[in-house]
């Protein structure tokens, strides 16, 4: 499978299966797609010459070295290259699986009232409740004993807010620290925080114990404050800004990154991670909210368009700012073209349901923190441990080729067929594609290897 765009000046062609990506000039597109428009790629070299030769034939001096370097690409595996992925996916769906990974609530309950919360509040369809330091201990017991001979396990603490539930999260650290050598396992923290709560003690415990900390933020103060208010319904801008900018700099502006959700009211949400960067931050993530279009806030169909010229113009000026030494990353244009994510991960993603769980406060599990509450996903607890494998096994079989609109997309093995929980809730199956995340996450690969054409030899 071939894609090809221009962006920015760049003539991009991306061969999907080998994720070699090749900026040519105009002759070189044109004549990669007329082979595709005419399927040449199948034929031998002297036969799709002629064929060429007869479409460009004002250009007959340069075609036959071009041709010849076409095919030493396709030899090379670098273009026209074969899916080898499809024919082992039987295999990959009975593979053994374990878990690797925990998303902890350790608090339904949160001090903001954010407009767009898909956790309503914290509650998450039930009570607000903390998570007990006993539940919390069964929970790192349950990866321990369930992820295998994997030695690194990763633990998102996360809400509603968790800095409400403090004393649990750092009770929870020394615990999993206890489990390291014993088990031989090393444990990875993190802790995702709208910052309300945040003061030096909690940063520097944070620093020594936390791998990452997510930092929620929606950009300018009247973004900020319009869907990111206090209870009271004061905005958090203000309270939150200087607290955010004491972590990044304590972390030397390094793992960690600000977050943000841009909504139907900043379409214009470039400013909003220009915003961030001009502050200071180095590591970015404004995404797009997910809604119901009966919400105000939802981005719509007749949004895409906007949205897309948006994303065209950040990359433009992330281009700008990094020639001038005031680069900065920017999350959903991070693409390793060189490695790359392992195979399981570009087929099934994020390993919701297999090797990834979210826990509840009083101990239930879910496949992710999107499906906590909805109790048809509900797999086990705790103490029990995954006891509706049912759930589990619907999950491993979620690929990019259960799904019938990822077979043909170019941006499959980099967004891994997208989020399953906004595949059923948009379409009551998780084999399904949330369709307005797909037209932008194509168009968020498309900038982001542009970026990588752009700035190829240079520092990045």
């Amino acid at each position: 499978m071939i894609h090809q765009y221009k962006n920015n000046g760049y003539n991009i062609v991306l061969d999907v299966n080998s994720g070699a990506v090749h900026v040519v000039d105009d002759i070189v597109y044109d004549v990669i797609a007329y082979m595709v428009e005419k399927r040449l790629e199948d034929v031998d070299r002297a036969a799709a010459y002629e064929a060429i030769r007869e479409k460009f034939a004002d250009r007959t001096e340069e075609l036959s070295e071009l041709v010849d370097e076409i095919y030493e690409l396709k030899a090379d595996g670098m273009l026209f290259t074969e899916d080898i992925y499809e024919k082992s996916i039987d295999a990959f769906k009975n593979r053994e699986t374990v878990v690797k990974a925990l998303c902890l609530h350790i608090a339904h309950d949160c001090n903001l009232k954010c407009r767009y919360c898909f956790a309503e509040e914290g509650e998450y369809h039930g009570r607000r409740a903390l998570m007990s330091f006993e539940v919390g201990k069964k929970a790192l017991d349950f990866l321990v004993a369930n992820s295998g001979s994997r030695v690194n396990l990763e633990v998102d603490f996360f809400g509603g807010e968790p800095l409400m539930n403090w004393q649990v999260v750092k009770d929870l650290v020394a615990y999993g620290r206890s489990l390291e050598e014993p088990h031989h396992k090393k444990f990875r923290f993190t802790l995702t925080t709208n910052g309300i709560l945040l003061n030096d003690d909690i940063i520097e415990f944070a620093n020594r114990e936390m791998a990452n900390i997510v930092l929620s933020v929606d950009g300018r103060k009247e973004v900020n404050d319009r869907m990111r208010p206090l209870a009271g319904g004061q905005g958090s801008y203000d309270l939150i800004i200087p607290k955010f900018k004491k972590v990044a700099e304590s972390r030397n502006q390094m793992n960690y990154y600000v977050r943000g959700t841009f909504t139907h009211f900043n379409k214009d949400f470039a400013a909003d991670v220009c915003h961030l960067a001009d502050l200071g931050f180095r590591q970015i993530s404004v995404e797009p909210v997910v809604a119901s279009e009966s919400e105000e806030y939802a981005l719509v169909e007749s949004d895409v368009p906007e949205v897309l010229a948006e994303y065209d113009k950040l990359a433009a000026e992330m281009i700008r700012r990094h020639r001038e030494g005031k680069g900065f990353h920017f999350f959903h244009f991070m693409i390793d073209l060189e490695g790359g994510p392992c195979v399981y991960k570009r087929l099934s993603g994020c390993g919701s349901g297999t090797e990834y769980l979210a826990v509840t406060p009083w101990g239930d599990l879910y496949p992710c923190h999107q499906f906590v509450g909805q109790e048809d996903f509900l797999m086990g607890n705790v103490d029990d441990g995954i006891t509706n494998t049912s759930i589990r096994d619907r999950f491993k079989t979620c690929n990019v080729y259960s799904k019938e609109k990822c077979k043909n997309c170019f941006a499959k093995f980099y967004c891994s067929g997208g989020c399953a929980a906004n595949s059923y809730h948009f379409h009551g199956d998780i084999n399904n594609a949330y369709d307005l995340g797909c037209e932008l996450q194509r168009k968020r690969v498309e900038c982001a290897i542009m970026i990588k054409a752009a700035l190829a030899g240079e520092d990045m």
